[in-house]
């Protein structure tokens, strides 16, 4: 199955779109978030100190829009996608996080 499917090149695909958008929302979002973390799907985005929100706030945020995530301490959002996501599914997952922590601001 992972041959069949290429799922190696989707987690290498999906883990840079990941990538490439938190760190769009972490140059918006300058006060809120910091750098974004880890390697192929699994990924992590700071959240800074003074940023009036914690990681699991946050993420209690998203859980209300559908999008599960896991606060790893307080300071960091985890992003755990399955190996099989798709490209629209990530591009999802941002809209709804950018929209969460816009409502922050």
């Amino acid at each position: 199955y992972f041959s069949d499917h290429d799922i190696f090149g989707n987690v290498k695909a999906r883990g840079e779109q990941l990538s490439a958008g938190l760190a769009k929302l972490a140059e918006k979002y300058p006060t809120i978030l910091a750098e974004v973390r880890g390697w192929g799907l699994l990924k992590g985005i700071k959240i800074n100190d003074d940023a009036g929100v914690t990681a699991g706030e946050l993420v209690g945020d998203l859980m209300g829009e559908g999008l599960l995530t896991v606060a790893a301490g307080p300071s960091v959002v985890r992003f755990v996608p399955p190996l099989i996501v798709t490209e629209a599914e990530i591009d999802k997952a941002l809209s709804i996080f950018d929209t969460a922590v816009g409502k922050r601001c």
